[in-house]
């Protein structure tokens, strides 16, 4: 395996291998399910290496492998073979418990369907991952989730139960939410894929600042346009990344196979 930066025509070069490791680094990364018909293999040798501060996006037809690829970076799920590297932590040697308390740390993760628990009220649901992780200071939690509303202007809904709200507005609290901990490193499955058009908008430019600011942001989506704005896309097939491409030559870290 060699590793390649590519500059803006797509030429690979040789990367420095001395040099930091990326944010995000998938080296081989197999994943096989066993069916009723023999193992069914979902990913198959995925290389990919994302930076501090890339905005990237997945795409592909359903059942190529997106979400599972998006699990192996959230260690929801564990490769088959290979290795899973996020903010120089090995994730594919955790154990549940370790993996768990570091996804607090270090994760922050929108769900298609915002998961907002519906008996704790929109300041609550945020106040949640700070309370069961510990990183922020108990007396600076309510004033950062009220932030992080302000933040998606939706500080005058706090003190809402989420079924009140939009589905739009839920959509902000769960990305509200996912900032709770600051996290390095933030994870969505097809984040705008329920929102009108202005919605899906705004929230894809809060991502955008989000990555200004130095976080890594991956998401899935199928809205091509959306996809065309991010820093990089990677086009999964069958398993397979078949097409990463590079928009701006500033974020070049991409790892490829012989």
């Amino acid at each position: 395996m060699h590793s390649f930066s590519f500059l803006n025509n797509g030429t690979p070069v040789a990367a420095d291998l001395n040099a930091p490791r990326p944010m995000i680094t998938l080296q081989g990364v197999t994943k096989s399910y066993k069916t009723a018909m023999g193992a069914y293999q979902v990913l198959k040798g995925i290389d990919l290496a994302l930076e501090a501060g890339e905005f990237v996006s997945i795409v592909g037809k359903s059942g190529s492998g997106k979400t599972t690829l998006l699990n192996m970076i959230t260690g929801i799920d564990r490769p088959t073979s290979g290795e899973v590297w996020v903010n120089d932590t090995a994730l594919h040697t955790l154990s549940e418990g370790q993996m768990a308390h570091w996804r607090g740390r270090n994760l922050g993760i929108v769900f298609q369907f915002f998961q907002l628990l519906p008996t704790l009220s929109v300041l609550e649901n945020i106040l949640l991952p700070m309370d069961f992780c510990g990183k922020v200071p108990y007396r600076e939690r309510k004033p950062r989730a009220l932030h992080l509303l302000d933040l998606v202007g939706l500080a005058d809904q706090a003190y809402k139960m989420p079924l009140a709200l939009s589905g739009g507005q839920q959509q902000r609290v769960a990305i509200s939410r996912a900032l709770a901990n600051d996290p390095p490193v933030l994870i969505a499955d097809e984040p705008t894929g329920n929102l009108d058009s202005k919605t899906a908008e705004s929230v894809f430019e809060l991502f955008r600042e989000l990555a200004s600011q130095g976080k890594s942001v991956v998401i899935v989506t199928h809205d091509s346009s959306l996809a065309g704005r991010t820093h990089r896309t990677a086009l999964i097939a069958d398993g397979e990344i078949v097409e990463p491409s590079m928009a701006q030559p500033f974020y070049a870290a991409a790892v490829v196979g012989d």
